[in-house]
């Protein structure tokens, strides 16, 4: 975010054990020694883990999550060499019912049958099934279709309801404007070393040209913009204003921002928004698939964090790492909710972008 606008919005609105040894000390045992405990980590290096085993041991692990009470990585296995592979990689190995192979297809008949408006899927490797939502406008023969669709994957599914409406959160107010609409700026970039910003692809389609204040002068325009399938779009700056990498924290202060990467699961995270400011919770599921009134968005990560109108395309970070766009989701603030983002890594190959 650029500074200059920081101050703005601060003035107008206030997340081996030891080897078992042999009961005599002459005879060394035939087995290997078991691969040693894994060591405590963050969440930024389990997930930098969990990314190597999904590509070194690819479609054999099941998911994975972090466990912030041990400090670890833990992956879900369905046979004893992945959990061994796994183990020797430094995290936790956990055997579980249902394969990789067979949750996706479960998502891929999800999405071939069930995609209707108001529901959204994803898997939960806690659960180790794809866990289906449903909002409040999902009655009726919807609701009848879903059912039906749900009871037909057995237990590889998990479905919830959810008391609040999917839906963009998009709104006319206050931080980066257009004629029309209200958002929130994501994070800014660089595209062939000229300053741009990042935002969600639903408000990118909403407004061409952006200002720092209700109908101020224009300070930046739309120049691409991705929404339905994905949720992100690239403004590039018409002015000459400043535009540091960091994230307002409403509090008299910004989160400086180094660099970009993938969310994990049971990671603590923190949301900046115009409407709401800093708002933290936990990301629950990856590669998400959300069906708005406005269409189906696939690869989204799937939050307990809040949101409201108009804090679309802000911030989604962990400490000084990019992760996501605010795209949309159900609730408020006051009550709770759930609210789904655009990964940031992937918007920033689209557009050939780079933190800064």
């Amino acid at each position: 975010m650029k500074q200059r606008w920081m101050s703005g919005r601060r003035a107008a609105t206030a997340a081996a054990g030891a080897l078992a040894l042999g009961a005599t000390l002459t005879m060394q045992s035939a087995d290997a020694a078991p691969a040693p405990a894994a060591a405590p980590q963050s969440a930024a290096t389990a997930g930098q883990l969990a990314h190597r085993i999904d590509t070194t041991l690819a479609g054999r692990t099941a998911g994975s999550y972090y466990d912030a009470r041990s400090k670890k990585l833990v992956v879900n296995v369905v046979d004893a060499a992945t959990a061994d592979s796994v183990r020797k990689a430094g995290a936790e190995a956990r055997t579980v019912k249902h394969s990789l192979s067979q949750l996706n297809a479960t998502r891929k008949e999800l999405k071939a049958k069930a995609s209707i408006p108001g529901t959204s899927w994803s898997m939960d490797p806690v659960s180790n099934t794809m866990v289906v939502k449903a909002d409040r406008t999902v009655t009726g023969d919807r609701l009848a279709q879903l059912n039906k669709v749900v009871q037909g994957l057995g237990d590889t599914v998990t479905l919830k309801r959810t008391a609040g409406r999917f839906q963009p959160l998009i709104a006319g107010g206050d931080a980066i404007w257009g004629s029309n609409a209200r958002c929130s700026l994501g994070f800014n970039v660089t595209v062939g070393g000229q300053p741009y910003f990042l935002t969600a692809g639903h408000c990118g389609n909403a407004v061409s040209s952006w200002s720092d204040q209700q109908g101020g002068s224009q300070i930046a325009v739309t120049e691409a913009s991705t929404f339905p399938g994905h949720d992100y779009a690239l403004v590039r700056y018409t002015s000459d204003v400043a535009h540091p990498s960091a994230v307002d924290l409403y509090n008299g202060s910004s989160q400086p921002i180094s660099d970009a990467r993938e969310a994990t699961v049971g990671e603590q995270v923190q949301r900046s928004g115009s409407t709401t400011q800093v708002q933290g919770g936990q990301v629950t599921g990856l590669n998400a698939t959300v069906t708005y009134q406005e269409g189906q968005v696939d690869g989204l990560i799937d939050t307990t964090v809040c949101a409201e109108p108009g804090d679309s395309g802000g911030s989604l970070f962990d400490g000084s790492t990019a992760l996501g766009l605010t795209s949309g989701g159900s609730g408020d603030c006051s009550s709770g909710g759930e609210t789904f983002f655009q990964p940031v890594p992937e918007a920033l190959q689209a557009y050939g972008a780079q933190i800064g």
